[in-house]
């Protein structure tokens, strides 16, 4: 083979081992952190207040369930799951329904926390109002504000979890896997510590080979 012959092969190479590595580094954003990635990204949007999203992925391909208050909203949902690095493609399964987490014994709850508060400092209760102005803290915005919590710990603790977060009524129940007894600890500790969560059913399993 001329010399030239060998440079052009060895150039050929070398870009299959570049397109390789970009394949590689696609292939690792895993579904569990597609789930959470989309809901962080969910939390902070007020056209969502009064939704209940359930995002699930595999390979990729995210679907979104669940309700949320207007076709503004979906829009908005499907716009924010399609712009994440990783997803292949968005199925809109998302059912236009009245707002959730505003009945009566919510509403009872509310008042029963201001009255709570109100011997509290000024700056707490400017802190307070200045939360109530954005999407509201209903069964929808706990489970994407979870979510994002278990984001922040991917890269250490809870890396390859694969969690099923549900809320209703304030009340979050966790399923599925994590890799540690650690991992268990801090997903139930998370999600306690999340404002508007009443209490934590503990369903996590670790997975099987995984560190105790």
């Amino acid at each position: 083979m001329s010399n030239l012959g060998r440079v052009i092969g060895a150039f050929g190479l070398a870009l299959l081992i570049g397109a390789a590595s970009a394949a590689a580094q696609v292939s690792t954003i895993k579904d569990g952190w597609l789930v959470m990635k989309v809901h962080s990204e969910m939390v902070d949007e007020d056209v969502l207040s009064g939704s209940d999203i359930d995002v699930d992925v595999k390979n990729g391909v995210v679907t979104l369930q669940g309700t949320v208050p207007s076709e503004a909203a979906r829009a908005r949902a499907i716009a924010v799951a399609k712009a994440n690095d990783g997803v292949k493609n968005v199925v809109d399964q998302l059912k236009i329904a009245p707002a959730r987490g505003t009945n009566m014994a919510a509403k009872a709850d509310r008042a029963e926390d201001k009255a709570a508060r109100a011997g509290e400092k000024a700056a707490d209760k400017t802190a307070s109002a200045t939360r109530s102005t954005g999407r509201a803290i209903d069964d929808g915005w706990i489970k994407s504000k979870i979510y994002a919590q278990y984001m922040a710990d991917w890269n250490t603790v809870l890396n390859d979890s694969n969690i099923d977060v549900d809320v209703e009524n304030n009340i979050v129940t966790l399923n599925g896997t994590v890799k540690s007894a650690e991992a268990k600890a801090k997903a139930v500790s998370t999600a306690k510590a999340t404002d508007g969560v009443k209490s934590v059913r503990d369903n996590l399993k670790v997975a099987a080979g995984a560190t105790r």
